[in-house]
């Protein structure tokens, strides 16, 4: 018989505002990489350990408007062409994207098998994921909605837990039928399910049919299913990107899958999983899951410790000296240094939330962003002028545009530009530079094969990113 076409489906939704400042709205945790053993990032992590499984597809992911060239180039750069990248125009948490996903794949195949995974996660054994990953497959072909139950090592209260009517068998890794779910429980509940097999953390994984999971939706919770398929239905397709009807997406519910399907089917059951498994939800669970040195500290960096215990430092770029500390964090990045306690970790989110009702940028937005065409780093700043440095990829380009508040001067010191201002163009080799009067058209663009890189000085009464008139653009942009 003829095996199921398997469909990866990467959820790329999420802050990870208690990773702050590390990740950030701008660039959150899924794109950046956390793991000292490994140079790609969570996502392109995410998809890669897939790659041993049998009659894998390549992946539909689902992310917003902001982030989707840092997806779509992320894929490119472990060289994965999507099947589809999903725009929300709004968060409705897991329930709608997973039913966007679901129907999309139908519309592309014959009822796939859909694995479900978090952008943001880390697992370390990865051939214990693929064993219990096989198991939830065969219990996917016989119409099971499948869901995966981490093995518990400690009395964790930042996760949900599944209580299965068996015990989970970590040997065998048969699928159990699943008698409840519980929200993140007090610390002694918590010891309690550490005792009993039953008990293991939601790990907000699953495996199912497309249309299995369509038809549970569908009869519990049909207004879903009726406002994606809606959605749907008047995509537009945008360069890489499918973009959903704005309008018709906004009238669905935001609902959990685990709200909307688990707590309520009747062929729900769950995978044992042990395979060292972590959300990485806090910089604290970050000091956990990495290793450490004979002191307990987690170094990452320009980093020097005497006499330091229990720790994590990381340093980006300045030297980072600990002396006589413990149980701390420490954290350097371009624009910010972050002291903290590590058990207060799970409190970031409310202070990020602080520093954005007192409209800190830092909050949301790291110094360098990440843009279709490269990437800029703001380097200095005062009232009425900022210096940038531009990296504008090979056969890449700016749009053509212009500034109603600024003006420019762009100095090459780093490949060849192609610059047009007005009707003129010119090419720029290194150590030449070029003026932008304020309301004149112009256009970047690196006609060669290495990365070009800029010194851009800006000058003028306003310098946000939003004064951008756009003409021309190649990647589909109206705004920025």
């Amino acid at each position: 018989m003829k095996e199921e076409v398997i469909f990866p489906v990467i959820l790329c939704g999420g802050s990870g505002t208690r990773l702050w400042p590390l990740s950030r709205e701008s660039y959150p945790k899924q794109f950046i990489n956390l793991n000292s053993k490994s140079d790609k990032s969570l996502l392109q992590q995410t998809q890669e350990r897939l790659q041993d499984l049998r009659n894998i597809s390549d992946p539909i992911l689902i992310c917003n408007e902001r982030h989707r060239f840092i997806v779509a180039e992320q894929m490119r750069e472990i060289n994965i062409k999507p099947n589809s990248i999903i725009l929300e125009t709004e968060g409705k948490n897991t329930a709608p994207a997973i039913t966007l996903a679901a129907l999309n794949s139908l519309d592309i195949s014959n009822d796939p098998i859909l694995i479900i995974l978090a952008s943001d996660h880390q697992i370390k054994n990865n051939i214990n994921f693929l064993k219990s990953l096989d198991s939830a497959i065969d219990l996917a072909r016989q119409n099971k909605v499948v869901t995966f139950g981490v093995i518990p090592t400690s009395a964790e209260t930042g996760y949900g837990y599944i209580e299965s009517f068996q015990e989970l068998n970590v040997q065998t890794l048969e699928g159990c039928d699943i008698k409840r779910f519980i929200e993140k429980p007090q610390k002694s509940i918590a010891e309690e399910f550490l005792k009993d097999s039953r008990y293991s953390w939601n790990s907000g994984m699953f495996v199912f049919k497309a249309s299995v999971i369509i038809n549970e939706l569908e009869k519990y919770s049909p207004q879903i299913v009726k406002c994606c398929r809606d959605a749907i239905n008047k995509i537009v397709n945008d360069l890489d990107f499918l973009r959903l009807n704005e309008e018709i997406f906004s009238k669905c519910p935001s609902v959990s899958i685990d709200v909307a399907v688990m707590e309520k089917t009747k062929i729900g059951c769950v995978v044992p999983l042990d395979a060292c498994w972590s959300d990485i939800g806090s910089l604290k669970s970050l000091w956990e899951y990495e290793d450490k040195n004979a002191q307990g500290n987690l170094i990452q960096g320009n980093v020097l410790l005497k006499n330091v215990d229990r720790s994590f430092f990381r340093s980006e770029k300045r030297l980072l000296v600990g002396l006589g500390v413990k149980d701390l964090i420490a954290l350097e990045t371009d624009d910010v240094t972050l002291i903290a306690n590590k058990e207060f970790s799970q409190e970031i989110k409310e202070l990020v939330n602080e520093m954005k009702l007192n409209g800190i940028d830092e909050a949301t937005n790291h110094k360098k962003g990440h843009r279709p065409w490269g990437n800029y780093l703001s380097i200095a700043k005062d009232n009425g002028w900022q210096v940038k440095i531009l990296e504008v990829n090979p056969g890449a380009s700016l749009s053509l545009q212009k500034h109603h508040h600024r003006s420019e001067h762009w100095i090459v010191v780093q490949g060849k530009a192609l610059v047009k201002i007005g009707e003129k163009e010119n090419i720029l080799s290194e150590n030449q530079s070029t003026y932008i009067p304020i309301g004149v058209k112009h256009q970047l663009s690196n006609p060669g094969e290495l990365t070009l890189r800029v010194i851009e000085v800006q000058s003028g009464d306003y310098l946000g990113e939003d004064d951008i008139v756009r003409f021309e653009d190649i990647y589909g942009r109206k705004k920025p």
